[in-house]
């Protein structure tokens, strides 16, 4: 007959992915009971939103079931104390160490040759689809000193949670994971004034400090430009391949061609070129204006070989769903069949250049104190 002590013996060969020792010893196996063939237990979690929550959970399930004489396993979780979580960061290997513990599928990065073409709600929209098409999504907030996906994806700012060894992302109401440095200052309209190596350092640790757990894309919103930052998410994080946006302007267009080199350069495949706020639909008679001048989105995708995934409307709409938080509300029928391309495009993710390395400190601690430009 199988008894308490049977199920705990068995539950010490299960090891918490992150802490690397057995949930018996970390204190994580509570209220074990068992009722015929049926064993009942409560596992105590350093938090709830832990995205290897369920990776754990069937760890359990399994040890437990190879058990002879059980037939049911019934779990509930709860979370730690704050007294017991404190016990576990003594404990914990050194920070840096959880990419081990991500399964990403694809990172599509996400990119212009300037800012304000819309890049950020192009990420933001691709993340939202790929969720909408069943699929486990996160996004990176890679502009470090322009962070806006935070504000599109809440209505408040969410408090970021730790484990012992790591960031754990925040869940946007459609379960989309969600890092940006806008949540580690004190407020939100707290300027970031660093350097480049500083961004770079940072843009790393989002990267190897993040528990993003399983995914099936993670959509990095990259800094404008072809400078450190840009640079460092493409050549230290694996990539399956990158979107361009632009706008009409000739200027967007030229600029946006750089970003494009960039790319190829660096080897990374390229999926396509959206093209925002390309017109505008006038409500009261439907007629299409193009308020930035005529597009000139086919030319540039054919000059760069790629295909042009769309050309995006200007929507007041949007704006104001932005500003509250609610861009999840938005249903963008002309952003789906981009969404389609993308995943029949997109490659798995390929080893970076560049593998990004453990930093000595995770970026909440700077970005509290943000260095000036000296």
């Amino acid at each position: 007959m199988v008894t308490t002590e049977h199920v705990v013996d068995a539950l010490r060969a299960v090891e918490d992915p992150e802490l690397k020792r057995d949930i018996v010893d970390l204190g994580m196996v509570r209220d074990v009971r068992v009722e015929g063939d049926q064993v009942r237990l409560t596992l105590a979690l350093t938090t709830l939103n832990c995205p290897l929550r369920e990776r754990l959970v069937e760890d359990i399930r399994r040890a437990i079931l190879a058990l002879e004489g059980v037939g049911q396993v019934e779990m509930e979780t709860s979370e730690m104390t704050a007294e017991e979580k404190g016990r576990l960061q003594g404990t914990s290997e050194p920070e840096g160490t959880v990419a081990h513990l991500n399964e990403i599928g694809h990172v599509v990065s996400v990119m212009s040759g300037k800012g304000g073409v819309g890049k950020s709600l192009v990420s933001a929209l691709l993340a939202i689809g790929l969720r909408r098409a069943g699929h486990q999504v996160g996004v990176l907030d890679a502009d470090i000193t322009g962070p806006s996906i935070p504000k599109m994806f809440f209505r408040e700012r969410p408090r970021l949670e730790t484990s012992p060894m790591a960031f754990i992302p925040p869940q946007s109401k459609t379960g989309i994971r969600v890092m940006s440095i806008n949540l580690l200052l004190d407020s939100e309209d707290q300027a970031v004034i660093w350097r480049g190596p500083l961004i770079g350092r940072a843009i790393q640790q989002f990267w190897g400090e993040v528990l993003w757990g399983r995914l099936d894309y993670l959509v990095v919103d990259l800094p404008p430009g072809t400078s450190d930052a840009p640079l460092t998410v493409m050549q230290s994080l694996p990539q399956s391949g990158v979107v361009l946006v632009t706008s009409p302007q000739d200027l967007a267009g030229m600029v946006v061609r750089k970003a494009a080199r960039m790319a190829q350069q660096l080897g990374i495949p390229i999926l396509g070129l959206i093209e925002n706020m390309s017109y505008f639909v006038c409500p009261d008679t439907g007629k299409q204006h193009e308020v930035f001048g005529p597009s000139h989105a086919h030319e540039i995708a054919s000059e760069l070989g790629v295909p042009l995934l769309s050309r995006l409307p200007l929507d007041p709409e949007i704006s104001r769903l932005c500003d509250q938080g609610r861009i999840e509300d938005y249903w963008a029928t002309s952003f789906e069949p981009v969404v389609e391309r993308i995943i029949a495009s997109a490659f798995p993710a390929k080893p970076p250049l560049f593998p990004a390395q453990p930093a000595p400190s995770r970026p909440g601690v700077e970005a509290q104190t943000p260095q000036g430009p000296g």
